[in-house]
């Protein structure tokens, strides 16, 4: 007999993710808002990294360069010889020993030529490996189109790939390496913060409650010289006693904590069956109820004789038999008076698995008895 199965409702016992997921939600979680340092909150505006970029070639590869249907390669092969003053033609090269690779970098604030930055090495062709080559001298540029630094050097893939086509192993990525202090710095983007009347802190996730209390807790420090200017930024006039040393300033500055405030928040994620919740969360009056539903279909192939000294023919009937099944619901009530906490723990009692308590939060989220945002990633 074969059956095909299908079931909703509430399963097993509670798995890993809602392990998870009520370890995240444990009261101990929730207690009074630990103290921030503003460094951890906020950044000086202007202080920043950059991205730079460049193409160039890797070389001394075993073999596993670069085939003769990377026309890049060929052509660049080719530029690099004219600079050398030898002359070859593209349709005699095999660059097997050769890749064609983009180099990408972070070029850091305040950083002087001379500085050394680590560069990462991608190939772009149909290179197989480019473990063990040597990244030949690559300029790299921001986005206005000026070169800050250069790249030459070993690359290391930390992979590898053995054996054939037919047969083979590989680990990681061999296309891709990297190459510590593999770059060095040519133009300085140093700035000179010594003359800085004012400046601005920057939040990394912009929030009204945030950025007033860091403006009180300067106030309340340095005097009123702090404004939040808006929920992103916090305009700050360097106190007088401090003009010339701005540098420790901010040192101070970035040791203020403070209690950040953070949204109401619910973040799901329904291929992992990830619940995570914030402690803000509330409801309102709500009762949650949810069965479990079996359906059972089964098929059996039955054989039919016909009658005795009969024209009949032996023949097969197929015989299929639904059957419905419904548990006895279970029900949840909370009152508004109810945390997540609560939530939690009453989707716990009654065996609520991820994926349910997924669903629940949604309708509970539908209703407006869930405040808080619910986002799903």
């Amino acid at each position: 007999m074969n059956g095909n199965f299908r079931k909703c409702g509430w399963k097993k016992a509670v798995t890993g993710a809602l392990a998870a997921f009520v370890l995240l939600t444990a009261p101990t979680a929730f207690a009074e808002t630990v103290p921030v340092r503003i460094k951890d909150l906020a950044k000086v505006q202007g202080v920043r990294s950059n991205q730079l970029v460049g193409y160039g070639l890797v070389v001394g590869l075993n073999g596993t360069g670069d085939s003769t249907k990377s026309t890049e390669t060929l052509q660049s092969v080719v530029n690099i010889m004219k600079n050398f003053g030898i002359t070859i033609s593209q349709s005699s090269l095999k660059p097997k020993n050769v890749a064609a690779v983009i180099v990408t970098a972070t070029l850091p604030p305040f950083v002087r030529e001379g500085d050394t930055i680590d560069i990462t090495v991608s190939s772009m062709g149909d290179a197989k490996s480019i473990q063990g080559g040597t990244l030949v001298q690559t300029p790299l540029q921001a986005g206005d189109g000026v070169v800050y630094a250069v790249a030459q050097g070993a690359v290391s893939t930390g992979g590898f790939t053995a054996g054939n086509r037919n047969s083979g192993a590989q680990k990681n990525f061999p296309t891709v390496g990297t190459s510590p202090n593999g770059a060095i710095v040519e133009r300085s983007v140093e700035d000179d913060l010594g003359n800085m009347s004012t400046l601005s802190l920057s939040l990394a996730k912009a929030d009204f409650t945030t950025a007033s209390r860091i403006a009180e807790a300067v106030n309340s420090r340095y005097g009123g010289v702090a404004r939040a200017a808006n929920p992103g930024r916090i305009d700050i006039t360097v106190p007088p006693y401090y003009r010339n040393n701005v540098v420790s300033f901010v040192a101070t500055l970035e040791e203020l904590a403070i209690s950040p405030d953070t949204a109401a928040k619910v973040v799901i994620n329904e291929r992992t069956g990830t619940i995570v919740m914030g402690g803000d969360i509330s409801v309102g009056d709500v009762a949650i109820t949810q069965g479990g539903l079996t359906v059972k279909i089964s098929s059996e192939e039955e054989v039919i004789q016909p009658p005795p000294f009969s024209y009949g023919r032996t023949g097969r009937v197929r015989n299929e038999e639904t059957e419905v099944e419904e548990a006895t619901a279970q029900s949840i009530v909370l009152p508004s008076t109810a945390d997540v906490e609560d939530i939690v723990g009453a989707l716990n009692a009654v065996g609520a698995t991820p994926r349910d308590i997924i669903s629940i939060l949604q309708a509970m989220k539908a209703s407006g008895a869930l405040h808080a945002e619910l986002e799903i990633i």
